[in-house]
C-alpha cells in the first residue's frame, strides 16, 4: 500500500478491524520513511454481468430498471415491498452466482418470470404476454395452462 503522503511503497499494519456495519476492514497504518499514519478500508466488490440486448449492444446491469419492471407487472398486485426488494436480490444473486461476465436479456427475464410466477400468477400473465410476445390468443391460453398447471 503506498503512502498517500510521500507515496513511499513500503507501510506497515498497526492495528486491523472489522468496521461497525462488518462490510469492511479497517486498517490503520504507518509510512516507514515519513512516518506519518493514514487508514484503508477494504471492501468486498462484487461486479454484476453485462446485460447483452436483443440488437447486439451491451449495457451495465441496471437494479432500478429491473425492479422498475417487477414493480409495472406488479401494479396494483397484492404484493409487498419487501417480496419485490427480495424478488430482486434473489434476481441479482443468481446473475452473480453464475459467474458469467455477460448475460443476455432473455436469461434476465427468465430469472424474472420465475420470480414473478412465485410472487403473482397475474403479473407473471402480463409480464409474460410482453416478454415472450403473445402472437395470437393460442400462445395467451397456452401461458394461463402453463401458471393452472404449476398451481396445482
Amino acid at each position: 500500500m503506498k503512502c498517500p503522503f510521500c507515496q513511499h511503497e513500503d507501510t506497515q499494519v498497526l492495528d486491523t478491524r472489522v468496521s461497525e456495519e462488518g462490510d469492511a476492514i479497517r486498517r490503520r497504518r504507518r509510512c516507514v520513511q515519513c512516518d506519518k499514519r493514514f487508514t484503508t478500508y477494504e471492501r468486498i466488490e462484487l461486479s454484476m454481468p453485462i446485460i447483452v440486448k436483443k440488437n447486439g449492444s451491451r449495457t451495465e446491469f441496471a437494479s432500478h430498471k429491473l425492479r422498475g419492471s417487477l414493480m409495472l407487472a406488479l401494479r396494483k398486485r397484492p404484493v409487498s415491498a419487501e417480496a419485490i426488494d427480495a424478488a430482486v436480490a434473489s434476481i441479482e444473486e443468481k446473475l452473480l452466482i453464475s459467474g458469467r461476465r455477460e448475460v443476455d436479456t432473455g436469461h434476465v427475464g427468465e430469472l424474472v418470470m420465475q420470480e414473478l410466477k412465485r410472487l403473482d400468477e397475474i403479473a407473471y400473465i402480463r409480464f409474460a404476454s410482453v416478454y415472450k410476445d403473445f402472437k395470437d390468443l393460442a400462445e395467451f391460453q397456452q401461458a394461463l395452462v402453463e401458471v393452472g398447471h404449476s398451481r396445482k
